[in-house]
């Protein structure tokens, strides 16, 4: 659990970095780069030839569907939402993630549902806006499939350390780093003007923070993560970075116009429900 609540602590801080630092760079160049900065850093720990050719497969398209088609899907919702649409419609990941468990275990688990949904609920309160009316159903199925790419992911890298306990994470987390490169570049090739790309020397510096720490250390210790813990809890913790995101938000990025006793109010509220989705996730082990 200790793996997941790092990488919450991280992503939170990333997600006023990326407003703040990247505006106006094109998001399918940031996912490729970030990918493939990802990708460089685990790539000395490879150890390709301990792992069968099925296998090797087989990670590269967890990689391609949970940070790549993920990426490609989050990036492209912009387009369509604006950024706290995007930030609601991403709640639903640990649905998801219970959903893809129970569907390949062939279970029902019902108090990690309760665990996912009680985390959805406490996201919700927190970031919870009134929708406007208009075209947003293009972004919403967007980041929908990224949600699904994204727990999908995570679940099936956990069932395959599960079945290969043997194998280091590290030994293989640049075939699944590759995966997503792969997969960033091909949408960025078709989706985008990389012609026109400019991209100023201090957000060269917050790309490569994102890449290597962000994508990089967070990707490779939330898979580890995953593969440690039970599903109520990963998909508990799928929303635990909301509460940290807008603390961040508040106090190191002053993006907040101010702390009114409304959201104050939310935010405990929110943050407690997603506590207590990880009480109820202890609760059952593995």
């Amino acid at each position: 659990m200790i793996y997941l609540a790092v990488v919450s602590s991280i992503w939170a801080f990333s997600f006023g970095l990326i407003g703040s630092a990247l505006s106006g760079v094109d998001s399918f160049f940031v996912a490729t780069i970030r990918l493939g900065c990802a990708t460089l850093l685990f790539l000395p720990f490879l150890r390709a030839k301990e792992i069968v050719r099925v296998d090797r497969l087989r990670l590269v398209i967890i990689g391609a569907i949970q940070f790549g088609v993920m990426y490609a899907c989050y990036m492209r919702a912009f387009q369509y939402l604006p950024s706290h649409l995007v930030a609601i419609f991403s709640i639903l990941t640990p649905v998801y993630v219970v959903i893809l468990h129970d569907l390949r275990q062939r279970t029902f688990s019902s108090r990690y549902l309760v665990a996912a949904l009680l985390s959805v609920l406490g996201a919700g309160a927190i970031k919870a806006k009134t929708i406007p009316a208009g075209d947003f159903w293009i972004g919403f199925g967007l980041m929908q499939a990224a949600g699904i790419a994204f727990a999908y992911g995570q679940v099936a890298y956990r069932d395959w350390k599960q079945s290969n306990p043997q194998t280091n994470d590290r030994s293989v987390f640049a075939l699944l780093a590759m995966g997503g490169t792969a997969c960033a570049g091909i949408a960025g090739a078709l989706l985008s003007d990389w012609s026109t790309l400019e991209v100023k020397p201090d957000q060269w510096k917050a790309i490569l923070y994102l890449g290597f720490v962000a994508s990089g250390v967070g990707f490779f210790l939330w898979n580890k993560g995953a593969s440690k813990s039970n599903p109520g809890t990963l998909a508990a913790f799928n929303n635990a970075v909301v509460p940290l995101a807008v603390l961040c938000s508040l106090f190191v990025f002053g993006e907040s116009q101010s702390i009114n006793p409304e959201n104050g109010i939310r935010l405990a509220l929110g943050s407690a429900l997603i506590l207590g989705a990880l009480v109820v996730s202890q609760r059952t082990k593995n």
